[in-house]
């Protein structure tokens, strides 16, 4: 009979699989839902951009130079 032999390396290995499988599961599940609560008028599109926050003059760009 043949055992297979799990060293702490390959166990690591293991257990990083399994957090990652179950990490991108979770995020992808949770846009999935997004776009299907969005598409049925259920949730509000977000529409806030994260450029929308700075505000830069032409001006202030001119002085640095």
């Amino acid at each position: 009979m043949y055992f297979l032999y799990f060293d702490p390396g390959l166990g690591a290995m293991i257990i990083q699989a399994i957090v990652a499988a179950v990490a991108g599961v979770v995020l992808f599940s949770k846009n999935l839902m997004y776009k299907i609560k969005v598409f049925l008028g259920i949730a509000k599109p977000m529409e806030d951009d994260v450029f929308d926050d700075i505000d830069v003059k032409d001006s202030d760009v001119d002085n640095t130079k």
